[in-house]
Order: structure tokens, then C-alpha cells, then sequence
């Protein structure tokens, strides 16, 4: 019997080369040799404001997107965080067994407080929910990457709690992913991790972007001051611009070694840009065919929804009747 996969994205900002070549090209992969939930996570994405007609249209756009990079609905399913209300349900109950004393030690809940000026009570819950939602599908692999490490280790945390408190209801998942993909670091900054939150235009390649904006974005990629390209001395930049070239191409060390060394950075960046440019047309191809069928869409949101429901409706009744609560 295949291990079961859930991993998830919000439908916040523009999905990147960065997403694509670390997590979603994997996800991609990991569909023949697991059973895997694929969620578009927008109750995780409210808990910062979203214009609500934007957030809708993301969410569609996202969904298009994770069909065109090659999930395929026939053999993982592919879902609305709300649509599915049992990942509430199931959040508020983990939400009693929680300290909240283990919430607030979540770099990111400390590093979110720093920069907002009213912090709701969401967001102290994100990884609550987060562990709902994985919890809520019995997942044994959950491919995250290092920013959510921890609030992987507290989804452990939680399931041992209540298995502990109540009885055993709970799988719990691996912290060992099976597939690492490729750091692709921001082109502004290179010592930050390319993110979909970041401001600017310059920090990152969306996989939507036409191919004018690929070339000037990599255009004007942070590099260092030397006059071309030394393997022994690479700035952080220049390394950078090597591995989205070296993931989208699929290079060796050594060939990118012998095309690369001493290549001027001007030269170097058209390579890229039109290594990246290569690499996103059939996904863009895709996506805008996909995009011109909502009604197909819609439909594939709906199956996705319908074949992991009884997996929820189970989980939940066995939650429920661990602690004592009503169920039909």
C-alpha cells in the first residue's frame, strides 16, 4: 500500500521559480510512487487580510498552476483548504490539546508579531491548523521545506499529545522528506530565500511571467564586482544564477564547470534567461489552456474534494469519539 503524501500552498502572491523548482516539480514526482493530497491552503492565507475578490481569482490561478506544472487530478487529489470543513473542525479540537506556550515559541508566529501592528489570534493558530490538515488525512510524508520544519515538529508534537491524552488516532509523520529539491535564492538578494511575499520586482521569476520580464528580472540579478565567473570564488549571486540554470537544464557539476568558467556575467544571465524561458513556455502553454476551461477547473476541485471527504469524515469521527464528543 502507497504512503500517503499531503503537503500544501497558499493562493498568496505570484508562485515563483523558486516554488516550482524546490516543492512543486517535486510534487510532481511524487505521484507515482505515492497516494497524494495536494492542498490549496486559503484559510491559512486569512490570517492576514486578503482583498476577497483577489483572493478568489488567486485561488483559481493557483489551481491552474499546480494542474500546468504536472499535477495530475487522475492520480492525486487535488483540493480547497475550505471546501473540505472538516480542517476547522479538526484545527478547533487540536486547538484544546495545545499549550499555548509551545504556539508561541514559532519563530515565524515571533517574527510575524514584529511586523504587524494587530496580530489576530489566527495567526498565533497557523500551525494548529496546519496540523489539522495534515492530521486530518493520516499523511505519513509531508514534503515541507526548512522554514516549516518546525511546525512540523509541532504537528508530531500535537498528534503524540493527544494519542497520549486520548488513544491512539492519529498517524504520525515522518520528519525525513524524500525529495529535496533546488534553493533558489531571491535575485535581488541572494542571501534570502526566493519567497512569493517579498516586495519588489526584481526579487523574483513567477512562473507566469512573460519572457520580456524573465530576461530583464535576471538582467538585473545581484552578482558581485569581478569580471566573469570563478568556480573557486563564487559570490552567493553568482551561485544563485548557476543552480536555476544548472535545475533547469538538468547540467552536471563538471559540464557547467567547463561551459561557465570565466564566462562574462552579462553572457551568463542570457544563458539563464533563456534556460528559464525554456523551461516555463509548456507550463505556461498549459496553464493558459487550462485557464480558458473554468468550468474543467471547477469540476477537478470537486472530484479532488469528493475522494479525500470519507478519509476527513473518518478521521474526524474518530477524534470526536476519542474525546467523548457527540457524533451521530
Amino acid at each position: 500500500m502507497k504512503k500517503r503524501v499531503f503537503s500544501g500552498i497558499q493562493p498568496t502572491g505570484a508562485p515563483h521559480i523558486g516554488n516550482y523548482l524546490g516543492a512543486l516539480k517535486n510534487w510532481a514526482a511524487m505521484q507515482v510512487e505515492y497516494e497524494c493530497i495536494y492542498c490549496i491552503v486559503d484559510l491559512h492565507a486569512i490570517t492576514l487580510y486578503q482583498e476577497p475578490q483577489e483572493l478568489r481569482g488567486k485561488i483559481e490561478e493557483l489551481a491552474g498552476i499546480l494542474l500546468a506544472v504536472g499535477i495530475d487530478p487522475k492520480k492525486s487529489a487535488l483540493i480547497v483548504q475550505s471546501a473540505i470543513p472538516q480542517h476547522a473542525e479538526l484545527a478547533w479540537m487540536l486547538t484544546c490539546v495545545t499549550p499555548i506556550g509551545w504556539l508561541e515559541r514559532m519563530t515565524q508566529y515571533k517574527a510575524k508579531v514584529e511586523s504587524q501592528e494587530i496580530i489576530s489570534d489566527g495567526l498565533l493558530q497557523y500551525p494548529v491548523l496546519m496540523a489539522a490538515d495534515i492530521l486530518l488525512y493520516q499523511a505519513g510524508i509531508v514534503p515541507v521545506g526548512d522554514d516549516q520544519r518546525q511546525h512540523l515538529e509541532l504537528t508530531r508534537n500535537i498528534a503524540q499529545r493527544f494519542n497520549s491524552l486520548y488513544c491512539e488516532t492519529f498517524v504520525m509523520p515522518e520528519t525525513k522528506l524524500p525529495i529535496v529539491g533546488a534553493r533558489i535564492m531571491g535575485l535581488d538578494n541572494p542571501e534570502q530565500k526566493m519567497s512569493k511575499s517579498m516586495p519588489g520586482s526584481g526579487h523574483a521569476v513567477s512562473l507566469l511571467d512573460a519572457p520580456d520580464v524573465i530576461r530583464k528580472k535576471i538582467s538585473l540579478a545581484t552578482t558581485d564586482s569581478q569580471a566573469g565567473v570563478d568556480f573557486d570564488n563564487l559570490s552567493a549571486g553568482v551561485q544563485n544564477l548557476l543552480t536555476i540554470y544548472e535545475a533547469f537544464t538538468g547540467w552536471s557539476g563538471e559540464r557547467m564547470h567547463k561551459r561557465f568558467a570565466g564566462v562574462r556575467y552579462g553572457d551568463l544571465k542570457r544563458e539563464v534567461g533563456d534556460a528559464v524561458i525554456a523551461g516555463l513556455e509548456p507550463i505556461q502553454q498549459r496553464y493558459h489552456r487550462i485557464a480558458a476551461e473554468r468550468g474543467q477547473l471547477a469540476h477537478i476541485l470537486a472530484e479532488g474534494a469528493a475522494r479525500v471527504r470519507q478519509i476527513a469524515d473518518d478521521t474526524i469521527h474518530k477524534a470526536k469519539k476519542a474525546m467523548g464528543l457527540f457524533t451521530e
